[in-house]
């Protein structure tokens, strides 16, 4: 069991919430940030976060806060902000941190534009932080009620991720810790990619041959831009690729599996994020294809994805055009482009 530490957690959507509780739960000194006054008055005043969590108590115990000085003192700062606020909440950190504060960021995805990872983002904006990255298969709604979850604590400096892993590890939330941020970064942000896919052929209805071979082909070209890119191939069959991948394209938690489901049954890309709310998967079949383009590595599920979401092209089609490609062997090495 982890000591008692001070912890603020920013950000009060489910994933913050829920690792709010958790972290109350088993002792810690929780302060729970927003930067929305209405949202910090709700869940005061009905004692939970009736949109997003309904029906999990946030204890009294947990201090309720729109002032982002509740960093001040604390010996883990976790980000739990969408991704497109990350850089901008990590700007204001930046006169509040203490040197040699422990940072975990909670969000999964890429840097619109940059294609860099958000521990990047953030260590550029917070030099005197000690920052790393939090993932693996954890939907807040299982780790707010109690569910036994597995994650992992990612940092270059491993004594960090080893020090996250100290803290939040209890015997209902079990932290693994690794070196490879780069494999677990990417692992988190690009299987949001593979779970949009997978939720449009259940929106299709074409079956569990599809879906299977549609997880485990995404998950292969995964590792192959993280291989490029300096990730080790080990960390992909891990928490932070074949076990979120999992939870991600089978769990109607999933809202990227959501948003696909309505994408096969017809609607269009922009309606279905408009009627699901936010869906990192999106966003990150952009980035993940641009990141391919730069890198020169193959990724033709994420391609068809990306033709999906922004060129207009036929869920079926994008199915045909993956099937019809030229033949290969199944691992890397064994593969001769055909003549």
């Amino acid at each position: 069991m982890a000591e008692q530490a001070s912890i603020a957690v920013l950000g009060a959507g489910g994933w913050g919430t829920a690792l709010a509780i958790m972290a109350d739960r088993y002792g810690h000194r929780v302060a729970l940030w927003s930067p929305f006054q209405e949202e910090v008055a709700e869940i005061r005043r009905f004692d939970e976060h009736r949109k997003l969590l309904p029906g999990v108590p946030v204890p009294p115990t947990i201090r309720l806060t729109d002032d982002l000085s509740c960093v001040q003192g604390a010996k883990l700062v976790i980000l739990a902000v969408p991704s497109f606020a990350i850089a901008d909440t990590a700007a204001k950190l930046r006169p509040l941190l203490a040197p040699g504060t422990l940072l975990a960021n909670a969000g999964k995805g890429l840097e619109t534009g940059t294609h860099r990872r958000f521990t990047q983002v953030i260590a550029e904006a917070l030099p005197q932080a000690r920052v790393a990255a939090l993932s693996g298969p954890s939907h807040a709604e299982e780790v707010a009620r109690g569910v036994p979850t597995s994650v992992i604590s990612a940092s270059e400096d491993i004594d960090t991720a080893e020090e996250v892993q100290e803290l939040l590890m209890n015997p209902r939330f079990r932290v693994y810790a690794s070196d490879d941020t780069t494999g677990v970064e990417l692992g988190g942000a690009l299987k949001n990619v593979i779970a949009l896919a997978a939720g449009v052929c259940d929106g299709l209805e074409v079956g569990d041959n599809t879906k299977a071979a549609l997880m485990t082909r995404g998950l292969a070209e995964i590792a192959r831009l993280g291989l490029a890119m300096g990730a080790r191939a080990d960390t992909f069959a891990g928490l932070s690729g074949m076990g979120d991948l999992i939870v991600t394209c089978g769990s109607l938690h999933s809202r990227n599996r959501r948003a696909g489901i309505l994408i096969g049954q017809g609607r269009s890309p922009e309606e279905a994020v408009r009627q699901v709310g936010t869906v990192e998967g999106y966003h990150a079949a952009r980035s993940g294809w641009e990141l391919a383009q730069l890198m020169g590595v193959e990724m033709p599920i994420t391609e068809q994805c990306y033709a999906v979401c922004y060129r207009g092209q036929e869920p079926r089609e994008a199915i045909a055009r993956l099937m019809e490609r030229p033949r290969r062997h199944e691992t890397e090495t064994g593969w001769k482009p055909h003549v």
